[in-house]
C-alpha cells in the first residue's frame, strides 16, 4: 500500500474513532454571571458573560483546570456588530449545554491528568481574547468592548466557587483561548494562594507575525486594529507596549519573555487557521483556495512557501530562548487545536514524545505524524 493510502486510510480511521470518543464526552450546563452586568462586564452585546463548570472530586477537589474556548477577533464596528448576533458575542446565543472532552474528559482513561479537576470552560463573547475594556458605548449599535472585565468577573465568580482554595491550577485555551492564556497567564498566577502550584498552556495561540504571500503584513494590520477597536492598550504588558505599538503585543513572540508562570505551548508548525488566515488571507491567489483547505491539492510550489511559513514559525518559537519556566510540544500536524479533540489529546493514535530530539527541541513524534521532508501532514 502506498504512503497516501496508507494516510488516507489512517485518516478514514481517525474520523471514525474521533466519533466514538465525542460520544464519550459529557455535557456541561451553562452558568452566567448575572452579577457581572452592574459591573459592566458584559459580551459585546451586552449580555452576561457564562462559563461552564463542572466540579472536581477525590484528589482533584482543589485542582482547577480553567479552559477559554477560540473564536477569533473583531477588529471595527462592523465586525464585532456581526459577531455581537452569534454565540460569540451574546450569551443569548449560546448553547445550554456544551460536550466536555479531551483536556476536559471525565474519563481517567482519556484524560489521566485532569480527569477528576474541576474543569471550567469560558465562554468567548468579546471578541479581543478578553483584552478590551471602553466605557464609552455607541448608542446606535450597543456594542461592549469590556473584554478586560469580563475575564475579571469570571475569575472572581470562580474564585467565590473555591479557587480560591486551589492547591493546583492550571490555565489553558485555544486558538484565541490560547492567546488569552499567554496574556493573562501572570495575571491569573497572582489571583489564586501563594502556594498553589499554577501554570498556563496555550493550545494553537501562538500566532506568528508574518507577511502573507503577497507580501503585505495582514496579521500586524489586524492586530493593530483589533487593538484600537477594544482599546486594549491598557490590558496589555507594560513590558511589551513600552517597546512595541500595542498592536504587536497580541502576538506572543513580543511577550512570552517576560512570563514569569510556567507556560506550556502546544502547537503545529502548520497552523491551518494560521495558513488559511495569516499567510493566505481571504481575497488571495485564487490558485491557493485549494491548497489551503487540503494539502493534498498542493502544488511543489505552494509546499515550499508552507514549509517556508514552518520555518518562520519554528524561528519565532526559538527567539524566546531556553527556560526552566516553559515548555513546548510542536509537531508538523495541519491542524489548529489539539486539546479540545480526544483523539489528538489522549488516544492511541495520538502525538507523543519519543526518544530522541528533532531540531532541537527535545521532541520525536510517532510516523505518522512528522514526515521526514518536514511536509505538513493532515489530520
Amino acid at each position: 500500500m502506498g504512503d497516501g493510502s496508507k494516510l488516507r486510510l489512517w485518516c478514514s480511521a481517525f474520523a471514525c474513532a474521533l466519533a466514538v470518543l465525542e460520544a464519550d464526552g459529557y455535557f456541561v450546563d451553562i452558568t452566567y454571571v448575572d452579577s457581572a452586568v452592574a459591573k459592566g462586564a458584559v459580551c459585546l452585546d451586552g449580555s452576561p458573560p457564562a462559563y461552564h463548570l463542572a466540579r472536581g472530586s477525590g484528589s482533584g477537589s482543589n485542582s482547577w483546570l480553567v479552559h477559554f474556548e477560540g473564536g477569533g477577533w473583531c477588529n471595527n464596528v462592523t465586525t464585532c456588530l456581526q459577531r455581537s448576533h452569534t454565540r460569540l458575542g451574546s450569551s443569548k446565543e449560546m448553547a445550554k449545554q456544551v460536550a466536555f472532552s479531551g483536556i476536559l474528559s471525565n474519563t481517567p482513561d482519556y484524560n489521566p491528568d485532569f480527569y477528576n479537576w474541576n474543569k471550567v470552560r469560558v465562554r468567548y463573547c468579546d471578541g479581543s481574547s478578553f483584552t478590551g475594556d471602553k466605557e464609552e458605548v455607541d448608542p446606535r449599535t450597543n456594542l461592549h468592548y469590556r473584554g478586560a472585565r469580563v475575564w475579571q468577573a469570571v475569575m472572581e465568580d470562580l474564585l467565590a466557587k473555591g479557587m480560591n482554595k486551589a492547591e493546583n491550577a492550571l490555565i489553558s485555551g485555544c486558538s484565541a483561548g490560547g492567546l488569552t492564556s499567554i496574556l493573562h497567564c501572570d495575571r491569573f498566577h497572582r489571583l489564586l494562594p501563594a502556594a498553589a502550584n499554577v501554570k498556563c498552556l496555550s493550545d494553537a495561540g501562538f500566532f506568528i507575525n508574518v507577511k502573507d504571500i503577497a507580501g503585505v503584513n495582514h496579521a500586524a494590520a489586524f492586530f493593530s486594529d483589533v487593538v484600537k477597536t477594544h482599546g486594549s492598550a491598557k490590558n496589555l504588558p507594560s513590558s511589551c507596549t513600552s517597546k512595541l505599538p500595542a498592536g504587536m503585543c497580541l502576538f506572543p513572540q513580543n511577550e512570552v519573555k517576560q512570563i514569569q508562570t510556567p507556560l506550556f505551548i502546544l502547537n503545529a508548525a502548520y497552523d491551518s487557521w494560521q495558513v488559511r488566515n495569516i499567510l493566505v488571507p481571504g481575497g488571495s491567489d485564487p490558485r491557493w483556495r485549494s491548497c489551503k483547505h487540503d494539502i493534498n491539492q498542493c502544488s511543489a510550489k505552494q509546499l515550499k512557501i508552507l514549509q517556508g511559513f514552518r520555518d518562520h514559525f519554528l524561528e519565532a518559537i526559538e527567539a524566546q530562548g531556553d527556560s526552566p519556566t516553559r515548555g513546548l510540544f510542536i509537531n508538523s500536524c495541519f491542524a489548529h487545536c489539539q486539546s479540545e479533540i480526544q483523539e489528538i489529546w489522549f488516544a492511541p493514535g495520538s502525538p507523543v514524545l519519543g526518544e530522541n530530539s528533532k531540531r532541537g527541541w527535545g521532541l520525536v513524534l510517532r510516523p505518522q505524524w512528522v514526515s521526514e521532508d518536514g511536509l505538513p501532514l493532515p489530520l
